[in-house]
């Protein structure tokens, strides 16, 4: 995972959303797309582009397909982001 993939993967509103659905758990991909109005095949599109960046892993349990958070992405992030302010400071 790429700092690049990361951001690329943030910058969409859809895959946002799917990050913010996340927050309160683990939800299968079925789950996932019924709270948007496109395919499946574009809800799955949006959910490799989050598993390629780290922001999301993938769990198989039975003929369904369930995703969570990877919060270790978040908190590299957050690491570098307050990085930067402290470099702000001097």
């Amino acid at each position: 995972m790429s700092l690049q993939q990361t951001f690329k993967a943030l910058s969409d509103k859809t895959r946002r959303e799917i990050l913010d659905m996340l927050k309160s758990g683990s939800l299968s991909a079925g789950d996932i797309a019924a709270q948007f109005k496109m395919s499946q095949a574009t809800v799955s599109h949006h959910l490799a582009v989050l598993r390629a960046a780290g922001l999301v892993s993938d769990k198989k349990e039975g003929k369904f397909i369930y995703y969570e958070l990877n919060s270790s992405v978040f908190d590299d992030l957050l690491t570098w982001f307050i990085s930067l302010k402290g470099d702000f400071k001097k």
